[in-house]
């Protein structure tokens, strides 16, 4: 039975946060408010509740997210952007210089790079995920600020003329272990692409990859963050400091949030032994 059947007045606020809480939604109220105010008639919101019934996530289904204080678009498919990786994009405007060169890295949405380059004001954006589905999104969220989206795996399809110009490198890279992909929220694990979740083994993997090659790509001073996990920080600096980064690590307890920053030593060579300008 569909909702429109169960209930035949979808634009009663009552009726959607039933079947929201009936399908166990925690902020039913909220969530009816945010699907009433975008759709453009009761055939819509009645098809709205349920694909998030069905266990679509809210931003799949409302076609965006806040993030930083704005709305970005989120496609079914793409990752959701999480309001902890604000922190990281807090680091990351508190390190950038005038007008600085911005990559992100496993971009997703391109929230993150986005929400950069809007707080600093100039500067150059360069994103970059291999799913086509996050790369057409991406293009809606970064083009905007005057960015530039590009489909490959991490570097691989980034301008050989970054190399070394990078000031702020940000990767908010799976790093869930392949082990406990099955724990996550339902949300999460059936809707999100596996690509944007699974880290390997110890959920590093894709970590040690981008930390492998930043030296290559950061200027001189230029710092890499990446997201991870308070378990995980530890493994996460030593690959940092293995390839010549000066590590540290932030935490924001009321984002549940670590991020770890490398920078490059201003006089150091890079990961390709060329020599720091």
């Amino acid at each position: 039975m569909s909702v429109s059947e169960l209930y035949p007045s979808p634009s009663s606020v009552s009726s959607v946060v039933t079947a929201l809480r009936s399908a166990g939604c925690v902020f039913a109220e909220d969530e009816a408010d945010l699907l009433i105010s975008a759709a453009r008639d009761p055939h819509e919101l009645a098809a709205m509740v349920e694909r998030r019934i069905a266990g679509l996530p809210l931003e799949h289904v409302l076609g965006w997210a806040e993030f930083c204080g704005v709305r970005v678009a989120v496609d079914p498919g793409v990752f959701v952007p999480r309001r902890r990786s604000e922190f990281l994009v807090g680091r990351a405007i508190a390190l950038a210089p005038p007008r600085p060169v911005v990559v992100d890295l496993c971009c997703g949405s391109g929230a993150l790079g986005a929400a950069v380059l809007r707080a600093v004001g100039a500067g150059e954006l360069h994103a970059a995920d291999i799913e086509p589905a996050a790369v057409r999104c991406a293009l809606r969220n970064v083009g905007p600020v005057g960015g530039r989206v590009h489909q490959g795996d991490l570097y691989d399809p980034l301008p050989a003329g970054l190399a070394g110009r990078v000031d702020v490198l940000i990767a908010n890279a799976p790093y869930v272990p392949t082990g406990e992909i099955g724990l996550l929220p339902p949300e999460a694990r059936d809707f999100e692409p596996l690509v944007a979740l699974d880290g390997g083994p110890d959920g590093l993997g894709i970590q040690r990859r981008v930390t492998a090659r930043a030296g290559r790509w950061l200027a001189p001073g230029g710092s890499l963050l990446i997201e991870t996990s308070e378990r995980q920080a530890p493994s996460t600096v030593a690959a940092f400091t293995r390839h010549g980064l000066q590590a540290e690590v932030a935490v924001c307890e009321d984002l549940d949030a670590t991020v770890v920053i490398g920078t490059r030593p201003a006089h150091a060579a890079g990961a390709d032994g060329s020599l720091a300008r």
